[in-house]
């Protein structure tokens, strides 16, 4: 009866192994969308996913870790001489500092079900070598995934033009919360 009972657990220990699963992201096929506010309006545009991963355990989603191409951050909804200029300066000290900070990275440090297929993340977030946690939300259908996530780009030392830190920018001041939504393929 013992051998049984150790080889039963030996078998489970066994099974639940084969189950823990990591799925690469398919950088080529996967989007990262930003989308920046102002008084007068918006911005929004693209980063490419440089590399990721989700881990699953049964089909249940249980980490993941992603990095971004800061050098990417590029507008797409301006063209010309605008795009060229904002572009710019996204990539320039006064925002990313993309010479210095070339990539930024999400690592998911707890991952919570919270309804069919969505689950609410908690991750730590590096952009500008600052790390704050963030809440991410994350969708998982087949093959596919989606993440929305508000960033309060103040936590990472990205401070131009935010009223939260400077007087009188009037109708000039961007919003300190961008948005990023993130569709993966894997």
């Amino acid at each position: 009866m013992k051998k049984v009972l150790t080889a039963i657990i030996a078998f489970a220990a066994f099974t639940s192994t084969i189950t823990a699963q990591t799925k690469t992201i398919n950088t080529a096929d996967s989007k990262v969308v930003w989308k920046g506010y102002k008084v007068t309006g918006s911005h929004e545009g693209t980063i490419n996913l440089q590399s990721g991963d989700l881990a699953f355990k049964d089909d249940v989603l249980t980490g993941g870790a992603f990095v971004i191409d800061m050098t990417t951050i590029s507008a797409t909804d301006l063209e010309g001489e605008y795009k060229g200029k904002l572009d710019g300066h996204l990539k320039s000290d006064d925002f990313f500092g993309v010479e210095k900070f070339a990539t930024a990275k999400l690592v998911f440090t707890k991952v919570e079900a919270s309804g069919k297929n969505s689950y609410a993340v908690t991750g730590d977030l590096t952009i500008k070598g600052k790390t704050n946690p963030v809440t991410v939300n994350v969708s998982v259908y087949g093959s596919k995934a989606t993440a929305t996530l508000k960033v309060d780009r103040t936590k990472f030392d990205v401070r131009y033009g935010s009223a939260s830190f400077f007087d009188g920018l009037k109708d000039k001041a961007i919003y300190d919360e961008f948005d990023l939504v993130v569709d993966l393929q894997f």
